[in-house]
C-alpha cells in the first residue's frame, strides 16, 4: 500500500490508468501486476506500507462490510488526507503504528461507507482496564499491538473502540497522561525541565517542549516560572 503525499504518480494496470494525487492510496495485492511511475525531479513523494496478509485480514475483519481486494491492483482517492498526514508527521513508533492502521482502515472503508464500531459493555470494560493501566504507568513504553492484546481485540478494532470510549486515540491519551504528570512535577518540585522531560519518556527536549505547548497551552519554562512565582 502506498499513500501519495506530494506530487503525482501515474498508475497503470489491467483495470485501466489513473493519475494519483496527494490523498490517493495505491493498493497492490501480492503477485498482482501494475506499473506506477512519476516524473523525476519534481518532488513527488509517497509513504509505503507493507502489511502481512494475515494482519491486514484482521483489519478488514474489524471493519463492518469491508472485504479484501480481489483484483491485481487498485487505487482509491477520497478523504484520506488526514490519516496520510498523520502517518507522514509521526515521529515515534506508537504514533506511526496508529497512523498506519488508520491508513489501512481508510483503504477498506472509503468506498463502502462502513460505519464506526458499535460498542458493547464487554468492549468498554476491556478498554477501561487499559485506560486505568496507562494512567497508573503512563511513562512505561507501550505499543498498539500490546494494548490490543491486553484488551483481547485486533489492533484496528481496539484503536476504533478506544477512540469511541475515550474520545482520543491511545497515543493521544498516553501523551496527555505523560504531560499531566510532567505538569505536576514542574509545579511541585525544583527539578530541571530536562530531567522532567526524560522522566516523562521524552528523549528529545525540543519534542517535549513542542508537545507540552500544544497540549498545555504554554511552554514548560513558562509554567515552571508561573508556579515558582507563587511559592
Amino acid at each position: 500500500m502506498a499513500a501519495v503525499t506530494r506530487g503525482t504518480f501515474h498508475y497503470r494496470a489491467a483495470q485501466g490508468r489513473a493519475t494519483l494525487a496527494p490523498g490517493a492510496l495505491l493498493l497492490g495485492n501480492p503477485g498482482g501486476h501494475f506499473e506506477c511511475g512519476h516524473e523525476h525531479g519534481v518532488g513527488d513523494r509517497c509513504l509505503s506500507f507493507d502489511f502481512d496478509p494475515d494482519y491486514f485480514e484482521e483489519v478488514v475483519a474489524s471493519v463492518p462490510g469491508a472485504s479484501l481486494l480481489h483484483d491485481a491492483a487498485s487505487f482509491t482517492v477520497g478523504d484520506a488526507v488526514p490519516v496520510i498526514a498523520a502517518a507522514e508527521a509521526a515521529d515515534n513508533d506508537l504514533e506511526f503504528e496508529e497512523a498506519a492502521l488508520r491508513v489501512a482502515g481508510a483503504a477498506v472503508t472509503m468506498e463502502n461507507g462502513a460505519s464506526e464500531a458499535v460498542l458493547n459493555l464487554r468492549q468498554e470494560r476491556r478498554v477501561a482496564e487499559v485506560v486505568r493501566r496507562i494512567e497508573a504507568e503512563p511513562d512505561e513504553p507501550v505499543t498498539l499491538s500490546q494494548l490490543a492484546r491486553d484488551a483481547a481485540m485486533s489492533p484496528y478494532h481496539f484503536l476504533r473502540t478506544f477512540n469511541a470510549v475515550s474520545g482520543v486515540t491511545p497515543y493521544q491519551f498516553v501523551l496527555a497522561q505523560r504531560l499531566r504528570r510532567a505538569t505536576v512535577r514542574l509545579r511541585r518540585t525544583t527539578d530541571p525541565i530536562t530531567a522532567v522531560a526524560y522522566e516523562a519518556s521524552f528523549n528529545d527536549l525540543s519534542t517535549f517542549n513542542r508537545r507540552f505547548r500544544r497540549i498545555m497551552g504554554m511552554t514548560p519554562s513558562v509554567m515552571d516560572l508561573t508556579f515558582d512565582s507563587r511559592k
